[in-house]
């Protein structure tokens, strides 16, 4: 591994702990609030664990997140650098936050500070298993040996080639968060109908279709890992879910035992990402050819 450099992405990346603590990510903890009670939100789940997150949800109080603010950047990036370590800042995509613009200035300050450090900060344009996804392979690059350059360069060369696909129970969540700029109009719950997600080429969140129940939406995200995959077989994936481990567990079944992908990570989706998909969600990322919109 090189230890030269640290790789940091925002608690809005869902990986689980286990995975993070293997090739030695860092994760800056993430502010949200809900019931008016604030929280910290760590992948290790030290202050409120997700079940308990959304147990609240679907009780009907609501959350509210804050984005990481310049000056945690500063203290994070700062003592990095003041270990005589590197850093490579993936970020939360810039298609749905602000937060990559904020870490880049920060960089550019410490930059002057720390003339003999290097700071590299890249827009993933992805989002939480995404985002996840991404992470994960650029850790495995890091562990291999790979210098910051060239970790840096392949995350560059490839962050455009992570696939999302997710379904959600209703649009409410991501309306109120404005997580969407333009909404036909509310699935009807009542009909088991569910809206698919995906990302876009500039990071943002479109709806793509609408499936009726719980097995067409796994059926649809197994369908795009086949259509648009790249080698898909030899691939490890990532599985996420908002408080819906039996489909999780089932999806990653599937996809093993139909010899679909190689491995797969499964991962709960945090409270971050939480506030704004709602509970019930499921999601598969994967490399591949991005879907066109």
């Amino acid at each position: 591994m090189d230890n030269s450099y640290v790789i940091v992405s925002g608690a809005t990346l869902d990986l689980p702990q286990s995975v993070i603590e293997e090739y030695g990510l860092e994760v800056i903890p993430m502010n949200f609030s809900i019931g008016g009670k604030e929280y910290n939100y760590h992948p290790d789940e030290k202050e409120i664990t997700c079940k308990e997150f959304y147990g609240k949800l679907r009780a009907g109080e609501e959350s509210v997140t804050s984005q990481i603010t310049p000056l945690v950047f500063k203290e994070v990036f700062g003592r990095f650098l003041k270990e005589g370590k590197d850093i490579l800042y993936i970020a939360f995509s810039s298609g749905l936050s602000g937060t990559y613009n904020s870490a880049r200035l920060m960089a550019e300050e410490l930059s002057e500070k720390y003339p003999e450090r290097n700071i590299v900060c890249i827009d993933s344009l992805c989002a939480s298993v995404g985002e996840g996804l991404l992470l994960y392979l650029a850790g495995k690059l890091r562990k291999e040996g790979k210098t910051l350059e060239e970790t840096a360069e392949w995350v560059r060369e490839n962050h455009a080639k992570i696939c999302h696909w997710f379904t959600v129970d209703d649009l409410n969540h991501l309306k109120r968060g404005g997580r969407l700029n333009s909404i036909e109009a509310v699935v009807g719950t009542a009909l088991r109908i569910k809206p698919v997600l995906s990302v876009d080429q500039e990071g943002k969140l479109t709806v793509v279709a609408k499936v009726r129940g719980i097995k067409k939406g796994m059926d649809y995200l197994k369908e795009r890992l086949v259509s648009d995959g790249i080698n898909a077989k030899e691939q490890t994936v990532v599985v996420g879910h908002a408080d819906a481990p039996e489909v999780a567990e089932q999806l990653k079944e599937q996809l093993l035992s139909e010899g679909l992908v190689k491995e797969v990570i499964t991962a709960n989706i945090g409270p971050i990402i939480g506030t704004h998909v709602g509970a019930g969600m499921f999601a598969l990322t994967f490399l591949g050819e991005n879907y066109k919109f």
